[in-house]
């Protein structure tokens, strides 16, 4: 790192306690507020003027925020008081490179003690400009994954709505007229045995997959390929009264402390030749195909009627319960099969152009981590500006 300047993070960086405001003290204003875990709210007077580096001293450690407004940070945070002529934002991207969980406490204090900080040993580059033009560089970073990050969320409320839309029939596919019809789900449905094991009982090694309801609650896709994800497992002898599920099979967790978690469930869309069971506080259900199509019935959850009868049914129990009983109850009213595929397609699409931005936007974020690597260190050099 010929040319690098080795310092302490105090002679880079002066850091200082943030201000008490309480609740009470808040005015209606435009001044922003930070916490250690980010804006928390707004006040109308500044303490300090922008732009500005802050992270936790308390709560939240080792999230680092840059304010280029005029702010209020709070007795929660440390905040940067000089910069001693080094770039803001060259800084900003410093210190997330510092390991703030290994300070927290160290002086039997809990929280972060701005002096260990400032013992910290860090490398920078000589000149401002090089500063300048390492910060410009991450920053760029930044704003595509922040693009993405955006993007992301527009199309998961796009989502949310067409599913809406189109599983209450208030949108219908192109070439789709016919009436829906009302459906009681206990009709059409058998269920499948379930086996309650405890964690401690599943293992790594046994070829019998195992499905419990916390990985159920856990997941981000409706739909599981048991063939190819990975699982716990359990051994034969211990799941051996247990049904084996297949395709198509709807496999709910059956408690929920959280409503939003009521009818949660996953459909089965592979399973593997060792099989697969279904575990704790699960329900597992067979449906009539010609009522409930493969593909369909994953998004059955999302349905209106369906999460508030569950929900109904659940009131006053401390412990949001999903029985059978309260399953095969519910009546929902259903477009026919061909119908139901074609909006199961739909959905799926769209969940698979979701899920292919929220890769682009961990690799944009691994790209960022390790230009963090080369560029705060030194081991990669940019070249000047007027070498471009």
């Amino acid at each position: 790192m010929t040319g690098w300047i080795d310092a302490s993070l105090g002679e880079v960086a002066t850091l200082q306690r943030g201000f008490d405001l309480p609740t009470r003290l808040r005015r209606r204003g435009s001044v922003p507020i930070i916490s250690s875990s980010g804006t928390s709210g707004w006040h109308d007077r500044a303490m300090v003027k922008g732009p500005g580096v802050v992270t936790g001293r308390y709560g939240t450690i080792g999230e680092v925020f840059f304010e280029r407004t005029d702010f209020w940070p709070l007795n929660t945070t440390l905040w940067v008081s000089d910069f001693h002529g080094n770039d803001e934002e060259f800084v900003y991207y410093l210190l997330q490179r510092v390991d703030f969980a290994t300070h927290s406490g160290k002086s039997g204090v809990p929280g972060v003690n701005r002096n260990d900080l400032h013992a910290e040993r860090v490398s920078l580059p000589p000149s401002f400009a090089a500063q300048r033009q390492i910060a410009e560089a991450l920053q760029d970073a930044d704003h595509l994954a922040a693009s993405l990050e955006r993007l992301i969320a527009k199309k998961r409320d796009i989502k949310q709505g067409m599913t809406q839309e189109l599983l209450t029939g208030c949108t219908r596919l192109p070439g789709f007229e016919g009436e829906w019809r009302d459906v009681t789900l206990g009709d059409h449905v058998a269920y499948v045995r379930t086996v309650a094991l405890s964690r401690e009982q599943l293992d790594q090694g046994s070829p019998l997959r195992y499905l419990h309801y916390g990985d159920i609650h856990t997941r981000k896709s409706v739909h599981l390929d048991a063939a190819t994800e990975f699982m716990p497992r359990a051994a034969s002898h211990l799941a051996s009264r247990a049904g084996r599920l297949i395709p198509g099979d709807l496999v709910f967790a059956d408690a929920s402390e959280d409503p939003d978690g009521v009818g949660k469930s996953v459909e089965i869309s592979g399973v593997p030749p060792e099989g697969v069971v279904p575990g704790l506080h699960t329900i597992a259900a067979r449906f009539d195909k010609s009522v409930l199509a493969d593909g369909f019935k994953a998004y059955v959850q999302f349905i209106p009627a369906f999460r508030a009868a569950l929900l109904r049914l659940a009131a006053g129990t401390k412990v949001l319960a999903t029985t059978r009983s309260y399953i095969s109850s519910i009546e929902l009213t259903l477009p026919g099969a061909g119908e139901q595929h074609a909006i199961a397609q739909v959905l799926q699409d769209a969940d698979a152009e979701i899920s292919a931005l929220e890769g682009q936007l961990e690799s944009a974020r691994g790209v960022k981590v390790g230009m963090m690597q080369e560029l705060l260190t030194g081991r990669t050099r940019l070249p000047a500006k007027e070498e471009v």
